[in-house]
């Protein structure tokens, strides 16, 4: 199997590289061999063997047009990819592509058609979705056309949330029989946390009042101008209350502006991108994890603050829906809601019973239903439907 994706560890942005990350070295532990192709990252091999997956890295094309277009950027990168992945496939032939979201789609089409292999695709979020339901301009209608264009051609897509699944088949007029969905999988090894480790991120980021943590993109749709609305009013039901807030993003700036207007001080902490062991350990030590996004398709976020015990206010929006059960796995409100969400943040911060039975249902979900053996299982599955209908249609 060949994966095709724009980010893989060393190189993360965000939950997309963590997911094929986690997704190939699991195929890879069930016997199957694993190629990923994904753009070059500073001070990676350009191929290596690692966790049993063989990793191409590509450099990036010189773009044509200025390398600020992102959309240059993209084609110029495609180019790449469908040359190294073509240049794989000469060695050890794949039965089937999986693409990771529009940013691969040139390349993946290139690769169906070249090799006449079944196209899976996976949906990790539409453009439509994070403008809630609007394409606010040129590029996000060319982003839109592109996801598209990749679901037309998938033999299969995959989604990781019914919601989502729902949404792609609005969007782009799929038969509902065509998508399947797979929910996103976490492995609590990787999120394994010393006590130590806890302590000092408690002593570096926590006050004389609890510690709430958000992780994720500084971005409209993750929501985080609400949970800043609602730190004002926190603070003054729980003195000494601290916000740490892990992630980058294009409204980083923004954000900074608004929690100076909110005189929020120290109690707004803007930690940046944090590798995994320290954001496990950040995490580890919040009195809650809060997740205020506008859309989410999923939210990996709410499996790792479950992975390592920590009790989860999230928005009643999309994946979050089905991943977080209200006031079993974690306590939910809606959208855009600062009261709500200082309400529930206040629920859980007052009862600690309360807290740590959910924090514990939460964790037992993740063991039960996200395990990323069982997971990697139903995405070869996947695969196996594909290439039967794919042969189907040849025959």
């Amino acid at each position: 199997m060949l994966h095709l994706s724009w980010e893989y560890p060393p190189l993360v942005y965000g939950g997309l590289g963590r997911h094929v990350h986690a997704l190939a070295e699991a195929q890879a532990a069930a016997g199957h061999e694993v190629t990923v192709v994904t753009q070059q990252a500073d001070g990676a091999p350009a191929e290596e063997k690692v966790g049993g997956v063989h990793v191409v890295r590509v450099p990036r094309d010189p773009p044509l047009i200025p390398q600020e277009d992102l959309l240059a950027w993209v084609l110029a990168l495609n180019h790449a990819l469908a040359r190294g992945a073509l240049a794989a496939a000469g060695t050890t032939r794949p039965d089937v592509v999986h693409a990771h979201d529009w940013v691969v789609c040139p390349a993946a089409v290139t690769l169906k058609h070249a090799l006449a292999l079944p196209l899976v695709a996976t949906v990790h979020a539409t453009e439509a979705g994070r403008h809630q339901g609007w394409l606010p301009g040129p590029l996000s209608r060319a982003i839109h056309t592109s996801e598209w264009w990749l679901t037309f051609e998938a033999r299969r897509v995959i989604t990781c949330s019914a919601s989502m699944r729902d949404e792609v088949v609005r969007l782009f007029d799929l038969p509902p029989d065509k998508v399947d969905v797979v929910p996103n999988g976490i492995d609590p090894a990787r999120w394994a946390v010393s006590a130590a480790a806890v302590a000092a991120a408690r002593a570096r980021y926590a006050g004389d009042g609890p510690l709430l943590v958000f992780s994720g993109r500084l971005e409209w749709e993750k929501g985080v101008l609400t949970l800043l609305d609602a730190v004002p009013r926190l603070r003054r039901r729980h003195p000494g209350l601290r916000l740490v807030l892990a992630g980058q993003g294009t409204m980083g700036e923004e954000l900074r502006a608004r929690a100076r207007r909110l005189r929020l001080g120290r109690a707004a902490v803007f930690a940046g991108f944090l590798p995994t062991p320290e954001l496990a350990a950040l995490t580890a030590a919040a009195d809650c994890v809060v997740v205020p996004s506008l859309y989410e398709p999923f939210g990996m976020v709410a499996l790792e603050a479950a992975a390592v015990g920590s009790p989860l206010v999230v928005a009643d929006v999309g994946g979050l829906h089905e991943v977080v059960e209200d006031g079993v796995t974690g306590l939910r409100f809606r959208p855009e809601d600062v009261a709500g969400l200082a309400d529930a943040v206040s629920t859980v911060l007052r009862d600690r019973e309360l807290a740590q039975r959910l924090a514990r249902r939460a964790r037992t979900l993740v063991d039960r239903e996200h395990d990323w053996t069982v997971l990697a299982g139903r995405t070869v599955e996947v695969y196996a439907r594909a290439a039967r209908e794919e042969q189907a249609l040849s025959s």
